[in-house]
């Protein structure tokens, strides 16, 4: 086991090792816990992709399928230039124990590329993505491994990808990735998905707890599209954004910032600093701000031991992967701090992506309100189970998030296997 300081897989290994700690039939799986602690498999593959000026150029590509007791694997393609292996293992083991406390037949995987899609041409990233699937369609499919989109990646890139699959299976399988293009059997709702289901995973926990979101005084850290959107939900429900950042810049207004001016700026690749009622402070002046609901929705390893003593929040939404380091959120328990983790907060879009397997493999899709409440029904089920566990074990929303989803595992391993 790694024991690297903020190590991705080292946290999540611990997490999955303090659950299984607290669990009280721990006894009749402690032959499953080695096997969930470690991915199953880890493919890595160079691919020769011939350039524009005719010269052909390798690029390596990383797998991660973490477990398969519960059938296929399910997870992201990253295309970034800066590999993290440890980071590609975590992620996949994260997919299993998110797609499990939403109670999805799927099991966490992760595809990682080493390059930097911004120094290629479209008919070189067309290229390259059609290559990944013939080198790797054995591998991949409805039935064994559903890729979707990630950082970088696009519809359209998932799209030339099922075309590519589909053109070697030599049937039309829709299935084989989500995240398409609309015309190529994406889902409806998938957009807002993500936004949509960090705002019901809010409203429920605030529920159980018998408070609203209104007038709460929000901070979120960043103006990406899926979290503007999130905001512009929760202004709507009469909540107050008092902070936002974007890559160079955070801005805060105590009463509230208004939403459609700053996607307006954003819509127009203007700064958030264009921004006309602001003031700016640092990052971490930011994470330090006295509000409500803090929403860590940039980053990794914002919260950590170095400025925990520091949060003033009231609850934290976890938006990025893994913002809190595990030694970091023992400090924010010891203060009351709840923090809703981001294998729950972050679910909605994985449910809207199992949608849009499912009705492409029945080649019959919904309507936006039907995908909308099917998700609603389910995030919010998976919420309170969560929140019902923590009560009864009294501990952190993210252990019992984890507890939920290793007993749905586990039970899925003595069935299949007898273990």
């Amino acid at each position: 086991m790694s024991t690297k300081i903020n190590d991705p897989f080292n946290n999540a290994q611990k997490q999955i090792s303090l659950a299984y700690n607290l669990m009280k039939d721990k006894e009749n799986h402690k032959n499953k816990i080695d096997i969930i602690s470690n991915p199953k498999r880890i493919i890595e593959i160079s691919i020769p992709v011939k350039m524009d000026n005719w010269n052909v150029k390798i690029f390596t590509w990383y797998r991660s399928q973490h477990n398969d007791s519960r059938w296929p694997f399910k997870g992201g393609i990253r295309f970034h230039q800066d590999v993290n292996i440890s980071e590609v293992k975590a992620l996949s083991m994260w997919m299993s124990i998110k797609c499990s406390v939403i109670d999805l037949p799927l099991w966490g995987g992760k595809w990682w590329v080493i390059v930097n899609p911004k120094e290629l041409s479209e008919w070189e990233l067309e290229r390259l993505s059609r290559w990944y699937v013939r080198q790797l369609y054995k591998y991949i499919g409805p039935e064994q491994d559903v890729p979707a989109p990630d950082v970088n990646t696009t519809p359209q890139i998932m799209a030339w990808m099922m075309d590519e699959y589909s053109n070697l299976v030599w049937v039309y399988s829709p299935g084989s990735f989500t995240g398409k293009t609309l015309t190529s059997g994406w889902s409806k709702w998938r957009g807002e998905a993500t936004a949509q289901g960090w705002v019901y995973v809010l409203q429920e926990i605030l529920k159980l707890k018998k408070k609203k979101v209104k007038w709460k005084k929000i901070i979120i850290q960043w103006a990406g599209n899926a979290w503007l959107t999130m905001a512009k939900m929760l202004t709507e429900l009469w909540a107050k954004l008092i902070w936002i950042s974007d890559s160079r810049w955070w801005i805060y207004n105590e009463k509230w910032l208004v939403v459609n001016d700053i996607i307006t700026l954003k819509e127009s690749d203007k700064s958030v600093i264009e921004y006309s009622k602001w003031q700016i402070v640092t990052n971490a002046e930011i994470l330090e701000k006295a509000c409500d609901i803090l929403i860590p929705a940039a980053l990794e390893n914002q919260i950590t031991i170095s400025n925990v003593e520091n949060i003033k929040a009231k609850l934290i939404l976890e938006l990025a992967n893994w913002p809190v380091t595990p030694e970091a959120d023992e400090v924010l328990t010891s203060k009351k701090i709840q923090v809703i983790p981001d294998i729950l907060a972050n679910s909605g879009w994985v449910m809207v992506s199992y949608f849009e397997q499912v009705q492409n493999n029945a080649n019959y899709y919904w309507d936006e309100i039907e995908v909308n409440t099917k998700l609603k029904t389910k995030i919010e089920s998976a919420t309170r189970d969560v929140y019902n566990l923590a009560k009864e074990y009294s501990t952190t929303y993210r252990t019992a998030a984890y507890i939920i989803s290793m007993k749905r595992i586990f039970d899925a391993m003595s069935d299949r296997w007898n273990i």
